[in-house]
């Protein structure tokens, strides 16, 4: 009976233990998939009371930062916060960045502009459909590059390509608003030059009430960020002049107003496309994926870094693509991750995903009850904010940097900038991207190679260019590889060795390869090492190897490379492989490799 009872309270036991088990993995899978369940685990009344201040002060933030992007994205400044609905309340549950403010970005939305006017006039109901019919494209892009962990290819938009391309960008950003900080229509053109031509030879027709109430909002928004940045300065701006809009009865004297905005929450959407048009979008989609991907990334793991957190670019990828999904039947465009607001966000005391969600409740109680207030918004008071938000984006202070680092990354953005503004936005991208990956399939092509010699007192190799006092060895050639060795450059690297060759002041006696830098070789790369090692053998010149890394020592092994060098041809450092060939006995047989 005792024998029972144990064997029964063993069962019970492995049973309480299997089930605590299964608990415990399905609450982990959980909170895998939403990760904001991971962060409230040690979430307490101050993380609250964060995440509901940065919430709030966000969304008073976004209201008309997101009208004034909708106009640069050729939408009614409604849709601006349509698109801080839904998306906010997504990612807020999925994304893996605590503080990362998702919304309209001008970016984005100066690209869905470029897009949507391909297949659409704007201002028609068409260019509306197919801008939110964008997000669902871009969101689906964005969705499938996380589930296939293609995170990774938001590297080949480099640094400074991306910030020549922002510069451009904000030029034309800020040109596109001219019309309504003058008063009159220009037509609409990604380059900046006929802007400018149309507004200087039609500058009789300027009206100086608009030109002065835009004027007045910029000035006013630029000293309250210098000198009072904790005062929301668009929203005070928006106040201002919306009240003295409204007394003032500006409308009647010519000044444009935003007008009736429709009130109550976005309607369900759901666009049908033709295969045309489909097809002509998905391009921009692409393009409008990765850039939205890479600032929004970029800011993420910034803040990130500060408060000790991880953040998964291809969960990032998932998140921000089933937020745009999710937001195209709820009348978004496309939207991403953006700075200041992130900044703000962040600044004001946002804990975890909560803080988005609280922006989100804040913009939809705006939209139930708060739309009538913006009737008499100043368009030229919109305008003021975007300009005024996207000077920041011009970034000298890259320049003024790449100048003095790398003047090879200051050509890239140079000519990234100057080909969106002259060939437009899509174009300027892909030749930014392209540039980037011709240069880089150049230098990878001649890599860099040094010529060692000893430091005196020492059994250290370096590049006798850097440090002048390494002594060479006579006849003997000491090089290092800094690259992988594949098809692109065994040619520079047989003409290299025959070039250093003919520097030496008596006959070739050995080479030494030191291949510390060389991580990967092809089989190429190992056609031309044998070929190599066969034209110094008919020349009785022994040719060493030195610091052979894992992965190129396995490709020796497998095509019998390392069988026609020998044992005595690989050695752990150069010196040891040096003594080796000069004879000298601090090159001990021992250092080589079997």
């Amino acid at each position: 009976m005792g024998n029972t009872k144990l064997r029964l309270r063993e069962v019970l036991t492995d049973l309480h233990h299997h089930d605590s088990e299964h608990r415990m993995t399905v609450r982990q899978a959980l909170a895998r998939a939403v990760p904001l369940l991971e962060s409230l685990r040690d979430y307490d009344r101050k993380s609250a009371r964060g995440d509901v201040v940065a919430g709030v002060t966000t969304a008073v933030m976004l209201i008309p930062q997101g009208m004034g992007y909708a106009m640069i994205a050729g939408l009614p400044p409604i849709y601006g916060l349509y698109s801080s609905l839904v998306p906010l309340f997504v990612y807020g549950l999925l994304g893996t960045s605590r503080q990362l403010a998702v919304g309209p970005v001008a970016m984005v939305s100066l690209l869905v502009a470029a897009a949507v006017q391909t297949v659409a006039d704007p201002g028609t109901a068409d260019f509306t459909a197919y801008a939110i019919l964008l997000a669902l494209t871009v969101g689906l892009v964005q969705l499938a590059m996380g589930l296939a962990r293609l995170g990774f290819l938001v590297n080949f938009l480099s640094h400074p390509v991306i910030s020549g391309f922002t510069s451009a960008a904000a030029l034309i950003i800020g040109f596109s608003q001219l019309k309504h900080l003058l008063g009159f229509s220009i037509a609409r053109s990604h380059h900046v030059h006929a802007i400018a031509y149309a507004a200087l030879s039609r500058a009789n027709e300027t009206h100086l009430l608009t030109l002065s109430v835009g004027a007045i909002a910029a000035v006013v928004l630029v000293l309250l960020k210098r000198y009072a940045p904790a005062v929301p300065g668009a929203l005070a701006v928006v106040a201002t002049s919306t009240t003295a809009a409204w007394i003032l009865r500006l409308d009647t004297r010519g000044l444009a107003i935003v007008g009736e905005i429709p009130s109550g929450l976005p309607p369900l959407t759901v666009s049908v496309p033709s295969i045309g048009v489909a097809r002509e979008l998905l391009s921009f989609a692409v393009a409008i994926a990765l850039v939205g991907f890479m600032e929004s990334i970029a800011v993420a793991k910034r803040y990130a870094r500060e408060h000790d957190y991880d953040v998964d670019a291809n969960r990032e990828l998932v998140a921000l693509g089933l937020a745009n999904v999710t937001g195209s039947f709820a009348g978004s465009y496309p939207v991403t991750g953006g700075l200041s607001r992130t900044a703000v966000n962040a600044q004001t005391g946002a804990r975890t995903g909560l803080a988005g969600i609280f922006t989100a409740v804040v913009i939809g109680l705006t939209l139930l009850f708060l739309t009538p207030l913006f009737e008499y918004l100043p368009m030229a008071v919109l305008a003021a904010i975007i300009v005024t938000a996207v000077a920041g984006l011009v970034d000298l202070d890259e320049v003024r940097h790449l100048w003095r680092v790398k003047r090879t990354d200051l050509a890239m953005l140079t000519l990234t900038f100057f080909a969106t503004l002259t060939l437009g936005i899509e174009e300027g991208i892909g030749v930014g991207v392209g540039a980037s990956l011709l240069f880089l399939v150049f230098k990878s092509t001649r890599p860099h190679v040094a010529v060692l010699g000893r430091l005196p007192g020492s059994t250290d190799y370096r590049n006798v260019t850097r440090f002048p006092e390494a002594e060479l060895v006579p006849g003997i050639l000491a090089l290092r590889l800094d690259a992988q060795i594949y098809f692109g450059n065994v040619n520079f690297l047989k003409e290299t060795l025959d070039r250093f060759e003919r520097t030496l002041a008596v006959p070739l006696r050995a080479v030494v390869l030191d291949a510390s830098g060389m991580n990967q070789i092809d089989a190429s790369g190992e056609a031309a090492f044998r070929e190599v090692l066969e034209g110094y053998r008919s020349r009785d010149v022994p040719l060493v190897f030195a610091n052979v890394k894992g992965p190129v020592r396995d490709v020796f092994e497998r095509s019998g490379f390392s069988a026609a060098v020998g044992a005595s041809g690989f050695y752990l450092n150069v010196h040891e492989a040096m003594g080796a060939v000069a004879g000298d006995s601090t090159g001990a047989r021992v250092g080589a490799i079997p």
